[in-house]
Protein backbone atom coordinates (compact mmCIF):
# COMPACT_ATOMS: atom_id res chain seq x y z
CA UNK A 1 0.00 0.00 0.00
CA UNK A 2 1.51 3.57 -0.96
CA UNK A 3 2.10 5.76 1.57
CA UNK A 4 -0.05 9.40 2.32
CA UNK A 5 3.23 11.62 2.36
CA UNK A 6 3.14 15.25 4.13
CA UNK A 7 5.37 17.05 1.84
CA UNK A 8 7.27 20.02 3.79
CA UNK A 9 6.92 22.60 0.70
CA UNK A 10 7.88 25.68 2.57
CA UNK A 11 10.99 26.24 1.48
CA UNK A 12 10.23 27.27 -2.08
CA UNK A 13 10.76 30.75 -2.80
CA UNK A 14 7.98 32.67 -4.54
CA UNK A 15 10.27 35.33 -6.08
CA UNK A 16 13.52 33.27 -7.45
CA UNK A 17 14.43 29.81 -6.80
CA UNK A 18 17.37 28.69 -5.06
CA UNK A 19 18.80 25.53 -5.01
CA UNK A 20 16.16 23.85 -1.94
CA UNK A 21 13.24 25.39 -3.80
CA UNK A 22 14.12 24.07 -6.99
CA UNK A 23 14.78 20.66 -5.73
CA UNK A 24 11.46 20.96 -3.20
CA UNK A 25 9.45 21.65 -7.11
CA UNK A 26 10.86 18.85 -9.07
CA UNK A 27 10.48 16.45 -6.27
CA UNK A 28 6.51 17.11 -4.84
CA UNK A 29 6.00 17.15 -8.83
CA UNK A 30 7.08 13.84 -9.47
CA UNK A 31 6.24 12.30 -5.88
CA UNK A 32 2.94 13.38 -6.43
CA UNK A 33 2.65 11.19 -9.34
CA UNK A 34 3.39 7.66 -7.65
CA UNK A 35 1.56 8.46 -4.33
CA UNK A 36 -0.71 10.78 -2.20
CA UNK A 37 0.88 13.92 -1.35
CA UNK A 38 -0.35 16.50 1.03
CA UNK A 39 1.90 19.53 0.16
CA UNK A 40 2.67 21.90 3.80
CA UNK A 41 2.66 25.48 2.97
CA UNK A 42 3.60 28.45 4.76
CA UNK A 43 2.33 30.96 2.32
CA UNK A 44 -0.44 30.44 -0.21
CA UNK A 45 1.92 31.73 -2.84
CA UNK A 46 3.66 29.07 -3.20
CA UNK A 47 0.66 27.01 -4.60
CA UNK A 48 1.28 28.16 -8.17
CA UNK A 49 4.43 26.13 -8.43
CA UNK A 50 2.54 23.20 -6.98
CA UNK A 51 0.92 20.49 -8.86
CA UNK A 52 -2.45 21.51 -9.70
CA UNK A 53 -5.28 20.33 -7.70
CA UNK A 54 -2.59 19.10 -4.81
CA UNK A 55 -4.23 18.77 -1.57
CA UNK A 56 -2.72 21.26 0.62
CA UNK A 57 -2.36 22.80 4.42
CA UNK A 58 -1.06 25.45 6.26
CA UNK A 59 1.57 25.62 8.66
CA UNK A 60 4.48 28.72 9.69
CA UNK A 61 7.23 29.69 8.40
CA UNK A 62 10.59 27.55 8.77
CA UNK A 63 12.03 30.82 10.22
CA UNK A 64 9.39 31.71 12.84
CA UNK A 65 10.27 31.27 16.03
CA UNK A 66 7.79 28.63 16.74
CA UNK A 67 9.32 25.94 14.35
CA UNK A 68 11.06 24.08 17.19
CA UNK A 69 6.92 22.93 18.00
CA UNK A 70 6.14 22.42 14.46
CA UNK A 71 5.35 18.56 14.90
CA UNK A 72 2.73 19.55 17.74
CA UNK A 73 0.42 21.36 15.21
CA UNK A 74 1.35 18.33 12.65
CA UNK A 75 0.21 15.80 15.11
CA UNK A 76 -2.88 17.30 15.41
CA UNK A 77 -3.01 17.32 11.30
CA UNK A 78 -3.46 13.62 11.43
CA UNK A 79 0.05 13.56 9.69
CA UNK A 80 1.87 9.78 9.26
CA UNK A 81 4.35 10.30 7.47
CA UNK A 82 5.99 13.95 7.03
CA UNK A 83 8.87 14.58 5.08
CA UNK A 84 11.04 17.55 4.84
CA UNK A 85 14.04 18.77 1.89
CA UNK A 86 15.80 20.39 5.23
CA UNK A 87 16.83 19.61 8.41
CA UNK A 88 15.58 21.90 10.90
CA UNK A 89 11.74 20.98 11.51
CA UNK A 90 10.46 20.60 14.75
CA UNK A 91 10.78 17.61 15.93
CA UNK A 92 9.81 17.46 19.27
CA UNK A 93 6.82 15.38 20.72
CA UNK A 94 6.30 14.04 17.51
CA UNK A 95 3.41 10.96 16.38
CA UNK A 96 4.35 10.28 12.94
CA UNK A 97 7.23 9.08 10.84
CA UNK A 98 9.78 11.40 10.05
CA UNK A 99 12.50 11.99 7.10
CA UNK A 100 14.97 15.11 7.17
CA UNK A 101 17.46 15.93 4.15
CA UNK A 102 20.58 17.35 4.84
CA UNK A 103 22.05 19.11 1.13
CA UNK A 104 25.56 19.27 1.85
CA UNK A 105 28.36 20.18 4.83
CA UNK A 106 29.41 23.79 3.16
CA UNK A 107 28.99 25.60 6.11
CA UNK A 108 31.18 23.77 7.88
CA UNK A 109 33.87 25.02 6.10
CA UNK A 110 32.61 28.11 4.77
CA UNK A 111 30.46 29.48 7.93
CA UNK A 112 29.19 32.73 6.45
CA UNK A 113 25.54 32.13 5.85
CA UNK A 114 23.57 33.12 2.70
CA UNK A 115 22.71 37.29 2.87
CA UNK A 116 19.07 36.28 1.97
CA UNK A 117 18.31 35.33 5.44
CA UNK A 118 16.98 37.42 8.14
CA UNK A 119 19.30 38.97 10.90
CA UNK A 120 18.44 36.44 13.91
CA UNK A 121 18.50 33.46 11.39
CA UNK A 122 21.96 34.65 10.11
CA UNK A 123 23.75 34.41 13.63
CA UNK A 124 22.21 31.54 14.55
CA UNK A 125 23.44 29.76 11.46
CA UNK A 126 26.29 30.61 11.66
CA UNK A 127 26.31 29.34 15.92
CA UNK A 128 24.73 26.47 14.64
CA UNK A 129 27.65 25.24 12.24
CA UNK A 130 30.40 26.10 14.63
CA UNK A 131 30.21 22.11 16.26
CA UNK A 132 28.58 18.75 14.57
CA UNK A 133 26.74 18.28 17.98
CA UNK A 134 23.83 20.28 16.54
CA UNK A 135 23.30 18.44 13.40
CA UNK A 136 23.40 15.17 14.97
CA UNK A 137 20.65 15.79 17.52
CA UNK A 138 18.19 17.36 14.64
CA UNK A 139 19.36 14.47 12.04
CA UNK A 140 18.87 11.48 14.82
CA UNK A 141 15.61 12.95 15.77
CA UNK A 142 14.12 11.53 12.85
CA UNK A 143 13.62 7.88 11.49
CA UNK A 144 15.54 8.63 7.89
CA UNK A 145 17.79 11.10 6.76
CA UNK A 146 17.79 11.91 3.09
CA UNK A 147 20.58 13.68 0.88
CA UNK A 148 21.43 14.58 -2.90
CA UNK A 149 24.81 12.70 -3.65
CA UNK A 150 26.75 9.95 -2.81
CA UNK A 151 29.66 12.82 -2.15
CA UNK A 152 27.36 14.28 0.74
CA UNK A 153 26.36 10.50 2.02
CA UNK A 154 29.92 9.88 2.50
CA UNK A 155 30.72 12.89 4.41
CA UNK A 156 27.53 12.25 6.45
CA UNK A 157 29.46 8.86 7.25
CA UNK A 158 32.99 10.50 7.73
CA UNK A 159 32.04 12.84 10.34
CA UNK A 160 29.36 10.29 11.84
CA UNK A 161 25.90 12.86 11.85
CA UNK A 162 23.60 10.38 12.25
CA UNK A 163 22.93 6.78 13.37
CA UNK A 164 19.83 7.04 11.05
CA UNK A 165 19.95 5.41 7.77
CA UNK A 166 20.85 7.18 5.33
CA UNK A 167 19.21 7.58 1.26
CA UNK A 168 20.73 9.33 -1.89
CA UNK A 169 17.92 11.03 -3.74
CA UNK A 170 19.40 12.67 -6.75
CA UNK A 171 18.78 17.19 -7.63
CA UNK A 172 18.02 17.04 -11.26
CA UNK A 173 17.44 19.52 -13.86
CA UNK A 174 14.39 21.47 -14.72
CA UNK A 175 10.50 21.29 -13.41
CA UNK A 176 9.38 18.27 -15.51
CA UNK A 177 8.46 21.03 -18.42
CA UNK A 178 8.45 20.45 -22.28
CA UNK A 179 10.43 22.62 -22.34
CA UNK A 180 13.59 20.52 -21.47
CA UNK A 181 12.54 18.31 -24.50
CA UNK A 182 14.34 19.40 -26.87
CA UNK A 183 16.33 18.69 -30.11
CA UNK A 184 20.83 18.18 -29.08
CA UNK A 185 22.93 21.06 -31.08
CA UNK A 186 24.12 20.37 -34.48
CA UNK A 187 27.17 22.41 -34.42
CA UNK A 188 29.33 24.40 -32.24
CA UNK A 189 27.74 27.89 -31.38
CA UNK A 190 29.23 30.34 -33.92
CA UNK A 191 29.81 34.48 -33.46
CA UNK A 192 29.66 35.45 -29.63
CA UNK A 193 31.92 33.09 -27.83
CA UNK A 194 29.68 33.27 -24.08
CA UNK A 195 30.59 31.35 -21.10
CA UNK A 196 27.62 31.34 -18.77
CA UNK A 197 27.85 31.34 -14.68
CA UNK A 198 24.61 30.45 -12.62
CA UNK A 199 24.84 30.92 -8.84
CA UNK A 200 25.36 33.13 -6.24
CA UNK A 201 28.79 35.15 -5.39
CA UNK A 202 29.26 33.90 -1.89
CA UNK A 203 33.33 33.51 -1.59
CA UNK A 204 33.58 29.81 -1.32
CA UNK A 205 31.71 29.98 -5.70
CA UNK A 206 35.40 31.18 -6.24
CA UNK A 207 34.19 33.14 -8.75
CA UNK A 208 37.31 35.50 -8.78
CA UNK A 209 39.53 32.59 -11.06
CA UNK A 210 36.49 32.67 -13.64
CA UNK A 211 37.14 36.68 -13.88
CA UNK A 212 40.86 36.06 -13.58
CA UNK A 213 41.24 33.99 -16.60
CA UNK A 214 38.75 35.81 -19.37
CA UNK A 215 42.40 37.89 -19.71
CA UNK A 216 43.24 35.20 -21.09
CA UNK A 217 40.41 34.02 -23.32
CA UNK A 218 40.15 36.89 -25.76
CA UNK A 219 37.15 37.19 -27.77
CA UNK A 220 35.18 35.08 -25.06
CA UNK A 221 32.21 37.05 -22.95
CA UNK A 222 31.57 35.64 -19.07
CA UNK A 223 28.24 36.13 -18.25
CA UNK A 224 27.19 36.58 -14.86
CA UNK A 225 23.19 36.18 -14.33
CA UNK A 226 22.66 36.17 -10.43
CA UNK A 227 22.04 39.44 -8.78
CA UNK A 228 24.69 41.07 -7.57
CA UNK A 229 25.71 44.61 -5.57
CA UNK A 230 27.30 47.13 -6.84
CA UNK A 231 30.06 46.43 -4.87
CA UNK A 232 30.58 42.99 -5.72
CA UNK A 233 30.25 43.80 -9.46
CA UNK A 234 33.20 46.90 -8.86
CA UNK A 235 35.35 44.47 -7.31
CA UNK A 236 35.42 41.73 -10.25
CA UNK A 237 35.89 44.28 -13.03
CA UNK A 238 38.64 45.52 -10.94
CA UNK A 239 39.97 41.62 -10.95
CA UNK A 240 39.58 41.33 -14.70
CA UNK A 241 41.91 43.91 -15.36
CA UNK A 242 42.09 44.25 -19.06
CA UNK A 243 39.31 41.83 -19.52
CA UNK A 244 36.64 43.83 -17.67
CA UNK A 245 34.67 44.93 -21.11
CA UNK A 246 34.37 41.36 -21.17
CA UNK A 247 31.98 40.30 -18.29
CA UNK A 248 28.64 40.62 -18.69
CA UNK A 249 26.37 41.12 -15.45
CA UNK A 250 22.41 40.39 -15.94
CA UNK A 251 21.97 40.95 -12.26
CA UNK A 252 18.81 38.40 -12.13
CA UNK A 253 17.23 36.52 -15.08
CA UNK A 254 14.19 34.72 -15.93
CA UNK A 255 14.10 31.09 -16.23
CA UNK A 256 13.10 31.39 -20.19
CA UNK A 257 16.63 34.12 -20.37
CA UNK A 258 18.39 31.73 -18.70
CA UNK A 259 17.92 29.00 -21.03
CA UNK A 260 17.73 30.83 -24.11
CA UNK A 261 21.34 32.14 -22.65
CA UNK A 262 22.08 28.31 -21.97
CA UNK A 263 21.62 27.33 -25.75
CA UNK A 264 23.85 30.22 -27.48
CA UNK A 265 26.74 29.40 -25.19
CA UNK A 266 30.19 27.48 -25.86
CA UNK A 267 29.91 26.27 -22.25
CA UNK A 268 28.17 26.51 -18.87
CA UNK A 269 31.19 27.03 -16.11
CA UNK A 270 32.15 26.81 -12.43
CA UNK A 271 34.91 27.33 -9.93
CA UNK A 272 33.48 26.15 -6.56
CA UNK A 273 35.25 24.99 -4.09
CA UNK A 274 32.79 22.72 -2.77
CA UNK A 275 28.98 21.86 -3.57
CA UNK A 276 26.22 19.90 -2.18
CA UNK A 277 25.48 19.03 -5.83
CA UNK A 278 25.39 21.81 -8.84
CA UNK A 279 21.99 21.96 -10.29
CA UNK A 280 23.38 24.39 -13.01
CA UNK A 281 25.82 21.86 -14.40
CA UNK A 282 22.82 19.05 -15.19
CA UNK A 283 20.51 21.86 -16.34
CA UNK A 284 23.58 22.75 -19.07
CA UNK A 285 24.38 18.71 -19.86
CA UNK A 286 20.37 18.17 -20.39
CA UNK A 287 20.65 21.17 -22.73
CA UNK A 288 23.41 19.72 -24.84
CA UNK A 289 26.08 22.46 -23.44
CA UNK A 290 29.40 21.35 -21.83
CA UNK A 291 30.15 21.95 -18.75
CA UNK A 292 33.83 23.44 -17.81
CA UNK A 293 34.02 22.73 -13.81
CA UNK A 294 37.31 22.98 -10.64
CA UNK A 295 38.32 19.67 -9.77
CA UNK A 296 36.20 18.78 -6.95
CA UNK A 297 34.41 15.62 -6.01
CA UNK A 298 30.66 16.52 -6.24
CA UNK A 299 31.35 17.66 -9.40
CA UNK A 300 33.17 14.45 -11.04
CA UNK A 301 29.99 12.77 -9.30
CA UNK A 302 27.88 14.60 -11.79
CA UNK A 303 29.82 15.39 -14.50
CA UNK A 304 31.37 12.46 -15.04
CA UNK A 305 33.52 12.22 -18.51
CA UNK A 306 31.78 14.78 -19.94
CA UNK A 307 33.08 17.57 -17.71
CA UNK A 308 36.24 19.28 -18.40
CA UNK A 309 38.22 19.94 -15.22
CA UNK A 310 40.32 22.48 -13.99
CA UNK A 311 42.23 23.55 -10.87
CA UNK A 312 39.96 25.48 -9.04
CA UNK A 313 42.45 28.45 -8.11
CA UNK A 314 44.25 28.67 -11.48
CA UNK A 315 42.97 31.20 -13.70
CA UNK A 316 45.01 29.93 -16.42
CA UNK A 317 44.36 26.20 -16.18
CA UNK A 318 40.84 27.34 -16.31
CA UNK A 319 41.31 29.28 -19.28
CA UNK A 320 43.16 26.37 -20.96
CA UNK A 321 40.33 24.02 -20.38
CA UNK A 322 37.68 26.29 -22.03
CA UNK A 323 40.26 26.54 -25.39
CA UNK A 324 39.93 22.44 -24.84
CA UNK A 325 36.88 22.92 -26.40
CA UNK A 326 37.48 25.43 -29.58
CA UNK A 327 37.20 22.25 -32.07
CA UNK A 328 34.08 20.88 -33.48
CA UNK A 329 34.59 17.61 -33.27
CA UNK A 330 35.43 17.97 -29.08
CA UNK A 331 32.84 20.48 -28.56
CA UNK A 332 30.15 17.78 -29.95
CA UNK A 333 31.54 15.02 -28.23
CA UNK A 334 31.75 16.57 -24.90
CA UNK A 335 28.15 17.95 -26.01
CA UNK A 336 26.72 14.54 -26.39
CA UNK A 337 28.42 12.68 -23.53
CA UNK A 338 26.67 15.71 -21.52
CA UNK A 339 22.93 14.84 -22.56
CA UNK A 340 24.02 11.22 -22.01
CA UNK A 341 25.12 11.94 -18.43
CA UNK A 342 22.39 14.28 -17.02
CA UNK A 343 20.01 11.69 -18.43
CA UNK A 344 21.32 9.98 -14.21
CA UNK A 345 19.69 12.91 -12.77
CA UNK A 346 15.50 12.33 -13.29
CA UNK A 347 13.20 13.56 -10.86
CA UNK A 348 10.91 10.02 -11.56
CA UNK A 349 13.95 8.76 -10.82
CA UNK A 350 14.57 10.63 -7.24
CA UNK A 351 11.12 10.37 -6.35
CA UNK A 352 11.09 6.47 -6.48
CA UNK A 353 14.35 6.56 -4.44
CA UNK A 354 12.05 8.71 -1.53
CA UNK A 355 9.15 6.73 -2.25
CA UNK A 356 11.44 3.62 -1.50
CA UNK A 357 12.62 5.45 2.11
CA UNK A 358 9.36 6.40 2.81
CA UNK A 359 7.81 2.88 2.42
CA UNK A 360 10.81 1.63 4.56
CA UNK A 361 9.40 3.61 7.82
Amino acid sequence: MLPLVHFDARYIRVDHHDGISRFSVGLIHALNRITKVVAVISDERQLSHLPTGIEWVKLNDPTHWSEPFAAYRLNRLGVKIFYSPMQTVGSMGRKFKLVLTLHDLIYYGHPTPPPSMPLGVRIGWRLFHLWYWPQRMLLNAADAVVTVSQTTADLIAKHRLTKRPVAVVYNAAGELSPDYEHKPPMHRPRGTQRLIYMGSFMDYKNVQTLVRGMERLPGYELHLLSKITDARRDQFRAMAGTAADQLVFHNGVSESKYHELLDSAVALVHASHDEGFGIPLVESMARGIPIVVSNIGIFHEIGGKAAEYFQGDNPGDFAAAVKRLETETEWLAKSELGMKQAGKFDWEKSASALLAVLQSL
